[in-house]
């Protein structure tokens, strides 16, 4: 799990202070208390995977609790931290912090002046004005810290980019990268995805080196005409300015797996919103693993839906996966067909 040095605003040397170390998501090892700062959550993510994947492979017995700061009880952290009658690691995930109850600023406050050696507890905090004494304390006690502050600017996205294809062990062009991020957009858990996708379905044999020419097969080759439109059109219900720009993008040379995986992202957004119910944006985006912009578009885009027709659009999904992966003889028919069937779904 990692994350480019300027996603993270940090060198992997930098540090704070000599006693709080900031450390790369991606660098993130179990201590008694960690840091995870910053509202980009997929940086966020990385840094407490890290932290449990190294735990799990010293302890494979590891216990994981997260605990909802909003939502906290009295007394919860003691107990979690505690060591067990039966042994084995402990690590504590204490989400949102930035909406903490007056209870769990008491109990970290307490905890932080004499923390416990055989437990990890991880604060993580989108990085607000709110709880914020609970940072400084923890890192005053040298607290090691990862920094995920959003990525906004191109440049930025374009040095995430790079790191992720160089942590894969791929090279790509600059031009390349540049396409890239054009044709992905802002947000940052799809450019990471598409990165993958490209690392995963472009083996090494058929490039040494990702040029340009191979993104703009699998993304459209122009930007107002990615997978990612074509997506938008359908989940609106607008089935014949979908299948228009999904035909514009296959005739510049998109290949269907990435427009299927486009369509694949929107719908489940969509239905894992829909199933999530009311909420604050911020809180369910936490939980669902989204920012919280792509909860509220998903709300905007969910008038219209209903749970059958969302059931019935994953039914396709699954369907057109299968076919543009091998599964069936037209990939372009197949994927003409998901998008008339989520077009279609929409009441």
């Amino acid at each position: 799990m990692a994350a480019s040095g300027s996603a993270s605003k940090s060198k992997t040397s930098a540090t704070r202070s000599a006693k709080n170390p900031v450390v790369l998501p991606e660098q993130m090892l179990p201590a008694p208390v960690l840091l995870v700062v910053g509202a980009e959550s997929v940086l966020a993510d990385r840094a407490v995977a890290a932290v449990l994947t190294a735990a799990r492979q010293a302890d494979p017995d590891t216990e994981v609790e997260r605990m909802d700061a909003a939502g906290y009880q009295s007394g919860r952290l003691v107990i979690a931290t505690s060591p067990s009658l039966f042994g084995g690691g402990k690590v504590v995930v204490l989400e949102g912090v930035e909406q903490a109850n007056e209870a769990l600023v008491v109990d970290v406050t307490a905890y932080l002046k004499d923390p416990a050696p055989d437990a990890c507890v991880i604060i993580r905090h989108n990085g607000g004005a709110r709880a914020r004494p609970l940072l400084e304390a923890a890192r005053k006690i040298g607290a090691p810290e990862a920094s995920c502050q959003p990525v906004t600017r191109d440049d930025e996205k374009v040095e995430f980019a790079n790191n992720e294809f160089r942590r894969a062990g791929r090279k790509i062009t600059p031009a390349a990268v540049r396409a890239l991020v054009d044709a992905v957009g802002n947000d940052l858990r799809e450019l990471a995805a598409s990165c993958s996708q490209l690392v995963s379905d472009v083996g090494i044999e058929d490039a040494d080196r990702i040029d340009v020419d191979v993104v703009e097969r699998y993304f459209g080759g122009r930007v107002e005409v990615t997978g990612f439109r074509v997506a938008d059109a359908a989940v609106a219900g607008r089935a014949e300015e979908a299948l228009v720009l999904l035909r514009h993008a296959l005739a510049t040379g998109a290949d269907p797996v990435p427009l299927v995986a486009a369509v694949a992202m929107k719908v489940r957004g969509l239905a894992k919103v829909s199933a999530a119910g009311r909420g604050r944006s911020a809180e369910l985006a936490r939980d669902l693993g989204m920012a919280p912009w792509q909860i509220d578009r998903a709300r905007r885009d969910l008038a219209g839906w209903d749970e059958s027709g969302l059931a019935r659009a994953v039914v396709a999904l699954a369907e057109a996966d299968a076919a543009v992966k091998g599964g069936g003889r037209d990939p372009v028919y197949a994927v003409e067909r998901l998008v008339l069937a989520v077009a279609g779904g929409r009441t």
